[in-house]
């Protein structure tokens, strides 16, 4: 006949052969349970006002879901502009890390987001080569896939930084038309190879989709190089305004070239000289020049904390961060200057550093309550250093449009305001 005594708290069952490790198991969850019930007794019944309410370890809590969501304090969201044509800046200073959620990846569309079945989709390779061929996104799966961490940026990002400035600006408004992900696909070599590309092909046309058609030229060079045909963003594939089903991918180079619902891709012996390459997408210089094909983004950075609009809590140490990238490759180092210029120290990146992405940088200040202007300063594994406003300003006019990767800053005020230092 079983125990009913106290010592019944022990038995494991009829099961268990009773062992000294299972009267010590018993004994502990009953002590265990003896303390719990302890604590509780020694909570309030009525806790302070404005205080988080405890909570029960015994309460169950949500259900598992078919997918996940962001706590409910948690509000990031990307900033549209324009309609049919438009863009969506990323939220930079609300991102840790590097990687950018798929959700939060900057858009710019000249015709909307187009409504493509994936089923029908088809992406023809043809003009100079020996095979003209027609792939299904079925197709492009059964090649070899390849994965690339790297950002894409609007050549037109930073105007805000360089042009029509004002105080009351944040990171997100200057330079939110850059993100980074990691991109799966397929080698673009690899398909021109099954094609058959001719060698006297030097160009190719990539045309998107959409319903403004957008078509770039691409040398063939770069897509002999690094250039993918992506189906997948962040490991899952290409959400809608990011060009599903499929896209073109030219790490470093200007966002516009990196053609979202690619469809159609042609090689040729010269450069196609289309609408986004001679009317829209070639800078305007002094006098009667002109830059074209300027493709390479160069380096940049921007500081994500402290900036507009926050206010220091008061002196003493605060973490300065940022990102820095470069479309040359690496970025090698990141200055920062609390006096405007005057003096700079190196800040440390955040590893790893990945060529032709995002990378974090840190730098830890201590504000004295004195009114300052921070910058960050980015040079790259060419050697390239980021140029200050009026070099910039010197070089270009005042009336490019692309391409403004110049020197960023930030002003703290006295009692710790922080605004964008909106002047040369």
């Amino acid at each position: 006949m079983a125990d009913e005594g106290p010592e019944a708290a022990t038995d494991p069952g009829p099961d268990v052969p009773v062992t000294r490790r299972t009267l010590l198991a018993g004994a502990l969850g009953a002590a265990t349970a003896a303390f719990a019930r302890s604590l509780a007794a020694q909570m309030p019944a009525n806790p302070v006002q404005g205080s988080p309410a405890p909570q029960s370890p015994a309460a169950p809590g949500l259900p598992t879901s078919a997918v996940g969501t962001r706590a409910p304090s948690v509000h990031l969201a990307r900033a549209p502009v324009g309609a049919v044509v438009g863009e969506s800046y990323t939220p930079l200073q609300d991102l840790d890390g590097t990687i950018t959620p798929a959700d939060l990846h900057f858009e710019r569309h000249h015709a909307g987001v187009p409504a493509i079945d994936p089923v029908g989709y088809r992406l023809l390779i043809h003009g100079l080569v020996d095979r003209p061929v027609i792939f299904t996104l079925a197709d492009l799966r059964r090649f070899p896939a390849r994965s690339r961490i790297c950002f894409l940026e609007c050549s037109g990002n930073g105007r805000k930084g360089y042009r029509a400035m004002s105080p009351q600006t944040t990171p997100q408004q200057i330079d939110g038309l850059t993100s980074t992900s990691e991109w799966t696909g397929v080698a673009l070599a690899t398909l021109l190879a099954e094609a058959g590309i001719q060698k006297s092909a030097r160009w190719l046309l990539a045309e998107g989709g959409d319903a403004a058609l957008l078509t770039r030229s691409v040398p063939v060079a770069k897509a002999l190089d690094d250039a993918l045909v992506a189906y997948a963003q962040n490991g899952e594939p290409l959400r809608p305004e990011q060009g599903f089903p499929v896209r073109l991918v030219l790490p470093g180079w200007e966002g516009n070239m990196n053609v979202k619902w690619l469809r159609r891709i042609k090689a040729g012996d010269e450069p196609f000289m289309t609408r986004e390459e001679t009317a829209r997408y070639t800078d305007a210089l002094r006098g009667d020049e002109a830059r074209q094909f300027s493709f390479v983004m160069d380096a940049k950075s921007i500081i994500t904390f402290p900036a507009y609009p926050t206010v220091l809590p008061g002196r003493g140490w605060c973490e300065v961060r940022g990102i820095a990238w470069s479309g040359r490759g690496r970025i090698t180092g990141v200055d920062v200057s609390a006096d405007g210029g005057a003096t700079w120290a190196p800040a440390t990146l955040q590893q790893p550093v990945l060529p032709m992405a995002h990378t974090r940088f840190r730098y830890v200040w201590q504000w004295q309550g004195q009114p300052a202007t921070l910058m960050s300063r980015a040079t790259d594994e060419t050697g390239y250093v980021q140029p200050t406003l009026a070099t910039l300003r010197s070089v270009r006019g005042p009336g490019t449009n692309y391409h403004l990767n110049n020197i960023r800053g930030w002003d703290v005020d006295a009692a710790g305001r922080v605004t964008f230092a909106a002047r040369v």
